[in-house]
């Protein structure tokens, strides 16, 4: 995927228009500016038929519902392998009692996984670094495999790497759907040259398997 730099220009309009939201946030016009679409973060349990007796939890936080397609991916395909899988939106809080590994991905905003996510994992460090857990980062920008683009990946977890113990790490490329997003948000990714766009890879996705899982 072809990365667009910001202009000067552009980055004086992106200015101008976070100035502008900020304004209109305590009107009506300012609500439906930045509110987005609903969007679905549905759960699922998968392979409940398995008897391997190894429980995962795929927990996820989107804003688009990208991320949202991908969880329910990566648990359709483990439970293919054998595993019973339970797919969650981590707004849900889920508990972790009885899982044996826990898989949890976020979208990034901002340079970071969402919120959401981070207080999900701070509120459960203790639960988490006793437990097995990869993570997976559903992402625009940097996809590339040059030295700048891996750093800038690698940069999105700055925030939670310190929490967890080496976990695992995947990247995937996610969507561009400016009907998914705000106006605000849409207006935003139109001035610095967002193009619509499904850049997930499927069979990338579907065929991850963490280290440790994929022994068992």
């Amino acid at each position: 995927m072809t990365i667009r730099k910001t202009s000067r220009r552009n980055f004086i309009k992106v200015i101008g228009l976070g100035l502008a939201a900020t304004t209109l946030t305590c009107s009506g016009i300012g609500y439906v500016a930045t509110r987005a679409p609903d969007v679905e973060t549905p759960t699922f349990t998968f392979g409940e038929e398995n008897t391997t007796g190894y429980h995962i939890l795929v927990t996820y936080a989107t804003r688009a519902g990208s991320t949202a397609e991908i969880a329910t991916a990566i648990g359709e395909s483990l439970s293919q392998r054998g595993f019973v899988v339970d797919v969650r939106p981590v707004k849900d809080n889920p508990d972790l009692a009885g899982y044996q590994a826990v898989l949890m991905g976020s979208s990034v905003r901002m340079g970071n996984w969402l919120p959401e996510a981070i207080t999900f994992i701070e509120n459960n460090q203790s639960a988490l670094v006793q437990t097995f857990i990869a993570l997976f980062t559903v992402h625009l920008q940097n996809v590339d495999d040059d030295e700048t683009s891996r750093a800038a990946r690698l940069a999105y977890l700055n925030v939670i790497r310190p929490l967890l113990n080496g976990a695992e790490e995947v990247y995937f490329a996610g969507v561009m759907d400016f009907s998914r997003l705000s106006l605000l948000d849409r207006s935003i990714s139109k001035m610095v040259g967002g193009v619509e766009a499904d850049n997930r890879d499927w069979d990338k996705i579907r065929s991850w398997v963490p280290a440790a899982l994929a022994q068992k």
